[in-house]
């Protein structure tokens, strides 16, 4: 028996703060650990600041995901001052969050992911040479195409947020821009031409048709545009084998509104649908560089352990619901949303399964969000007047395309006093908590192939980047 370890990392084609350490025996990963080895303090720079700032300095967390930032620091702020923001203000906001998803979810599958089938380890297989010409970093057609379209996409932003990242459209009260009947066409247009992307290159059919698709079965009589190519690799490689997680899936609800959400909240787990209960949720920080004691994040503080003691492998902390290690991401919003293919491929729960559900997420969510530009009122009012009080708290659920993200915050005399946020790759990402239970990528990893000779497996690539990490959010 041939044992070994293994540090790996770093992963990301966007920024590389993530290392994992392999256990190895035989062939397969036995054990893994995530390590989040960059703190950035977040958390402690919104300490003594008055509560509006959380607006300005959240969104600077991540240049990827900034709205929905915005979006969580909004909420929470609404929730701290019993205030509901404008019904009209809330569409224009769930506009602007879905773009920046839709937007991340084609750069993830475009520029994250896909080119790692253009590697040489994969020379010779019957699909190669359309991956090499789709996904080649820097040259490929499917990678230009997405560029291009994600730029056009953006117009929507720039004509509602004034800018990307870090706009300052969303607030507490609603949406600082009132469209005006010209920019409903003019976001019309972008929408448009977005979908003529996705029908034409991602997909290779109208978006209603993989919508249909009601079970796994029914994925393999997909064969048109990029997702046919990804099927048939993933045919091929068994990836509907591979980063098999275990089964427990979080949405905190995607888009929420005064009518409801989009898709909607809950747990997923032992096959079934539950509710989600705030209140459960934990930080454990028994293998976290952190002082203090496991608790919810409205009590919660961040503070470094700069002795960084033994048992401890990473700055994030280990979040868990009712004890238990969540999976969060479009896979679980579509799962608990009910969709009959996701919730086939819970029972899966694979690379494929992640990647499928992104998929599905992008078509169904380009569908919403035609459906609600035409809900859209250029005559009503887009802000509500929200007063902050001196003293409060208050907590933001919002979904980012990665999945689960949650703002709490607590402030006395008109200063912040404790801001906590778990990000999705915190949950995702997360260390092993008091019981030694790995979090979910920990998990997924354990049996994954490692070669003779590989050094920074490709089957752990494959897994890890099925979770499409953001590690610059995990730790504040």
């Amino acid at each position: 028996m041939t044992q070994k370890s293994l540090l790996v990392g770093p992963f990301n084609r966007v920024e590389g703060d993530l290392e994992i350490k392999l256990d190895v025996s035989d062939g397969r990963v036995t054990a893994a650990y995530a390590n989040s080895p960059l703190f950035r303090g977040f958390e402690r720079i919104l300490l003594g600041k008055a509560p509006t700032e959380a607006l300005t300095i959240t969104p600077r967390i991540c240049g990827i995901c900034s709205i929905s930032q915005s979006a969580a620091a909004a909420r929470a702020l609404a929730h701290a001052a019993g205030a509901q923001p404008s019904s009209q203000g809330e569409k224009v906001a769930t506009l602007l969050h879905a773009v920046e998803n839709l937007a991340d979810h084609i750069t993830h599958f475009n520029l994250f992911f896909m080119p790692d089938f253009t590697r040489p380890n994969y020379e010779g297989q019957a699909w190669f040479d359309r991956a090499v010409a789709r996904f080649t970093a820097m040259k490929g057609s499917g990678l230009r195409q997405a560029v291009e379209a994600r730029a056009e996409l953006f117009h929507i932003v720039g004509l509602l947020g004034g800018k990307w990242p870090h706009t300052l459209a969303i607030q507490p009260g609603g949406a600082t821009r009132a469209p005006s009947q010209r920019d409903k066409i003019r976001i019309g247009a972008d929408l448009n031409a977005f979908r003529r992307y996705l029908e034409t290159d991602l997909f290779g059919a109208k978006l209603e048709c993989f919508v249909e698709v009601k079970s796994r079965d029914g994925l393999d009589a997909w064969t048109t545009g990029d997702v046919g190519l990804f099927l048939e690799i993933s045919r091929d490689l068994g990836l509907d084998q591979l980063g098999v997680g275990q089964g427990r899936y979080l949405s905190f609800g995607a888009y929420p509104s005064a009518d409801g959400v989009i898709f909607r909240q809950g747990i997923w787990q032992d096959g079934k649908l539950g509710m989600f209960d705030p209140a459960a949720i934990t930080e454990d920080l028994s293998h976290a560089w952190m002082l203090g004691e496991t608790q919810h994040p409205r009590s919660g503080q961040t503070a470094p352990d700069t002795l960084m003691r033994d048992e401890a492998y990473s700055w994030c902390k280990a979040p868990r619901l009712s004890g238990d290690v969540f999976e969060t991401g479009a896979l679980a919003r579509q799962i608990i949303d009910g969709h009959p293919l996701a919730v086939d491929l819970a029972k899966e729960g694979s690379v494929r399964a992640r990647i499928i559900g992104r998929l599905l997420e992008i078509a169904r969510t380009q569908i919403a969000l035609e459906a609600l530009l035409q809900e859209i009122d250029p005559k009503q009012s887009f802000m509500e007047v929200v007063n902050i009080p001196q003293n409060g708290e208050g907590f933001g659920l919002v979904e980012a395309a990665r999945g689960a993200l949650g703002h709490w915050v607590r402030f006395e005399k008109g200063e912040i006093t404790s801001y906590q946020i778990i990000a999705p790759t915190t949950w995702n990402f997360s260390p092993r908590d008091a019981q030694g239970t790995p979090g979910p990528v920990e998990a997924a990893l354990v049996g994954a192939p490692v070669a003779e000779g590989e050094e920074t497996p490709i089957s752990v690539q494959h897994i890890v980047r099925s979770y499409d990490p953001c590690m610059v959010c995990t730790v504040h």
